[in-house]
């Protein structure tokens, strides 16, 4: 009882909600699955009815399903999607009451106490619900009792509405796995001929806490109201956003980066409270005119360091056009990432720290994504042995792992006039001519044969390093397949 009102709780377990999930997406007309590999196999892990209706189940082999079932159309699970899913269903069901947490990875309870009024009862609430899910693509089935067990039971062993004070009554007929208890467990009870919860209720409770241990008489216990078990919503994620309104205008530049400065140390105050890291930053100016202006802060890394992030909204704030005055001020952070502790010398944290800031100045005026590094990828083949991505979304790998060495200059193959399989002892390259002093080699490469690539289609490469008389030390290459000489690099 709570204030002479006595408590109810809603449980709801959606049985599909993986597949109904995807399929409200993108429907199908037949039986349909979902599949997950476990132990190194791949298992049906979510149906919807029709494949149900063909004698297919959770954890069956997915080549044991399409043999009994040709037709059965698949895609793979996403058991985070799926979470995301459920947490958006927990949000919806706040409509209903303040108090809804989420039951494992396919259900929620909900705290009616006191808010089925506000729906002309508790029949035309549990209706509602039902109505607005089936008309979203959801499945669901409803139970409704005085305590969270109770209601679980029902949800999942037939559907059902517990008279208030009298669960035993409405809980008794159902089996024994209406406990939420173990598998073991409940085949220790079934042995025993215990196999209803009624059975439970008249059996001596010492011999079955020496047997079972007291998890089945908490259970048991849970179910019938008699022990209470708290619903735990998800607590909402933390908004680092943070604002202030002056008690006069201010358009100086100073005046506006002392009010970020303040701002920041909150912000940061939150940032370092949860782990996190601001990766975007977004400082609004509001003016007298209802006017505002923005100035975005894209970081090279992730920071929650006031004193390092302060100067780098310097040159945004100067451009920004305070007009008749700046009266409100607010700072949040777009884009938070995980930042967690870490264990480094002062010597490479400087050096880093340093690095990074000068990556995000250069980055406010020509973008972060255009600024790059080449990264060694695991190939032998000279093209695809490196890889330019975006300096401020990654870390440097190793160095590269290379027999020989490469140039430092590439280029696509330019021909060159020469014959036999040792290098010409003079040719012309780009209208210049040069003589051979040293040629080390050859370096065969070939194709990866898994990859297509039509500068490959002449099969093998002879690599030389070539030292000219006129200084160039250049990188040549010849087909043993079709005749013929090419330069591809310059060192250095």
């Amino acid at each position: 009882m709570f204030g002479g009102i006595r408590k109810r709780v809603v449980s709801m377990w959606f049985p599909r909600l993986a597949s109904d999930r995807v399929l409200r997406a993108r429907p199908v007309d037949g039986p349909f699955a979902l599949t997950l590999n476990t132990k190194n196999a791949n298992r049906l892990y979510c149906l919807n009815a029709k494949a149900e209706r063909q004698g297919l189940y959770r954890g069956m082999s997915y080549s044991d399903a399409r043999a009994f079932c040709p037709e059965l159309q698949s895609r793979p699970a996403d058991p985070a999607a799926d979470m995301r899913f459920l947490q958006a269903l927990q949000r919806w069901a706040l409509r209903y009451c303040p108090w809804v947490g989420i039951d494992g990875t396919d259900g929620l309870n909900l705290d009616i106490t006191g808010s089925a009024h506000l729906f002309s009862g508790e029949a035309p609430m549990l209706a509602d619900m039902r109505q607005r899910l089936m008309r979203a693509g959801v499945s669901v089935r409803l139970g409704l009792a005085d305590s969270r067990g109770a209601a679980w039971a029902l949800a999942h062993h037939g559907e059902g509405v517990c008279e208030p004070g009298r669960p035993l009554e409405t809980l008794g007929a159902l089996p024994v796995t209406a406990l939420r208890l173990e598998p073991e467990l409940v085949t220790g009870l079934q042995r025993l001929g215990l196999r209803t919860i009624s059975d439970l209720e008249t059996t001596d409770r010492a011999p079955l806490a020496r047997r079972f241990g007291l998890t089945l008489l908490r259970r048991l216990d849970q179910a019938l109201g008699r022990q209470n078990e708290e619903i735990s919503p998800l607590s909402d994620p933390p908004h680092y956003g943070v604002r202030m309104t002056m008690p006069e205008p201010i358009g100086l530049v100073d005046d506006v980066m002392g009010v970020t400065a303040r701002l920041l140390d909150r912000l940061c105050g939150k940032l370092q409270e949860n782990g996190a890291g601001a990766r975007i930053l977004c400082l609004t100016l509001s003016r007298v005119d209802q006017e505002a202006r923005t100035v975005e802060l894209r970081l090279a890394r992730p920071l929650r360091d006031a004193q390092r992030i302060l100067p780098l909204f310097a040159r945004g704030v100067a451009d920004v056009d305070a007009g008749y005055g700046i009266d409100r001020i607010r700072l949040e952070a777009v884009e938070v990432l995980p930042l967690p502790p870490e264990q480094v010398s002062h010597v490479a944290s400087v050096c880093k720290d340093q690095l990074d800031d000068l990556m995000t100045r250069i980055g406010t005026r020509i973008g972060l994504e255009n600024i790059q590094r080449f990264q060694p990828v695991d190939s032998h083949v000279p093209e695809r042995a490196f890889s330019v991505v975006p300096a401020a979304f990654s870390e440097p790998r190793g160095g590269w792992t290379s027999f020989r060495p490469r140039p430092i200059r590439m280029f696509p193959p330019e021909p060159i006039m020469g014959q036999g399989n040792r290098p010409p002892e003079r040719f012309r390259w780009r209208r210049m001519s040069f003589t051979t002093a040293r040629a080390t080699g050859p370096e065969r490469i070939a194709a990866e044969w898994w990859l297509e690539d039509d500068n490959w289609r002449s099969g093998v490469r002879d690599y030389w390093k070539v030292n000219t008389r006129q200084g160039h030390r250049l990188w040549l290459f010849h087909t043993p397949q079709s005749p013929g000489w090419f330069v591809q690099g310059e060192f250095a």
